[in-house]
């Protein structure tokens, strides 16, 4: 996995145009509909525990 994911659409319009935001990590804007946003991981989900089992 790569240190740093880029998003490739903007979550508000769609648009592609997309340029980090600022040093911070994770900080993006989005060209089009002029917002700024940022993302992060939270962290992992664990898996769902088996349904039925084997017999």
């Amino acid at each position: 996995m790569s240190e740093r994911a880029v998003p490739f659409h903007c979550p508000y319009c769609g648009d592609e145009d997309l340029r980090p935001h600022a040093a911070e990590h994770g900080t993006w804007e989005c060209h089009s509909c002029r917002r700024a946003f940022s993302l992060r991981l939270i962290g992992h989900l664990a898996r769902p525990p088996q349904q039925g089992g084997a017999s």
